[in-house]
């Protein structure tokens, strides 16, 4: 009698923790929602709103990704930046400044500093796979946001990674395993940035944010909004479209 109370007992606390637990690894729901978003090659047109204590700055800009190796940005606007490009191939990345006909090298110490003076960083826009591919991922449990139940992970850096955060806090919603939230720390563990995305629609195909907004902790009244009016997932790259040659001329 009282194995079979034990067997039972021991039988609906596995199926109370099997009700309650994901059906994939922390890692796997992470790689869900950062392609849920993304294909294996696409273009996204940008504005970007800089918003400071006593101005504020757009500009606009139209991105390329394919796979997780190769990334390239061009400035459209303002007319005093247009033509600047970005490009990133695999752990290397350069910059067009056409207004002085010259191809820069970023560095690796370069990927933490500010592009074009926002508050994303060059790692934050030219390595979108670092978070899949650079850190491990714990499930710190469920919490809602934005009305929504979401899984909260860490992202740790793995050993040797050349990563920009310390670590990383992601609210992912469970019914559609779209990141809705993001913290960025520093290694000592303090809060530098706060990711919010908001304004999912169905752009080019796929339900994504429309609206990024990245607040810095320490900085009162600062921030930048990131929106997307324009998504083609369908996109057929060659990967000698992404060249330095060609940054000097994408528009």
């Amino acid at each position: 009698m009282i194995k079979s109370i034990l067997k039972y007992g021991f039988l609906s606390v596995a199926i109370f923790l099997m009700a309650f637990a994901p059906a994939d690894t922390p890692t796997e729901i992470v790689k869900k929602a950062h392609y849920n978003v993304r294909s294996s090659a696409y273009s996204m047109n940008m504005t970007m709103k800089l918003v400071r204590p006593k101005w504020t700055r757009e500009l606009t800009f139209k991105s390329w990704s394919k796979d997780a190796d190769y990334g390239m940005m061009v400035i459209q606007a303002p007319a005093k930046d247009k033509g600047i490009s970005t490009l990133r191939i695999k752990s290397e990345g350069w910059t067009w400044l056409p207004s002085i006909e010259r191809v820069t090298k970023i560095s690796p110490s370069q990927m933490s500093q500010s592009w074009m003076g926002s508050d994303f960083t060059n790692e934050d826009l030219l390595k979108e796979a670092s978070i899949v591919n650079d850190y491990t991922h714990k499930l710190l449990g469920e919490e809602k946001f934005q009305n929504v139940t979401c899984y909260k992970i860490q992202a740790t850096p793995k050993p040797n990674a050349a990563v920009v955060w310390g670590k990383v806090i992601l609210w992912i919603s469970k019914d559609d395993i779209l990141q809705r939230k993001a913290e960025y720390y520093d290694e000592d563990g303090t809060l530098i940035n706060t990711l919010i995305n908001s304004d999912f629609k169905t752009v080019g195909g796929k339900k994504i944010a429309t609206t990024l907004e990245m607040t810095p902790n320490n900085k009162k009244g600062q921030k930048t909004i990131l929106t997307i009016s324009a998504a083609n997932f369908s996109e057929k790259l060659d990967n000698n479209f992404f060249s330095k040659e060609k940054m000097k001329t994408v528009k």
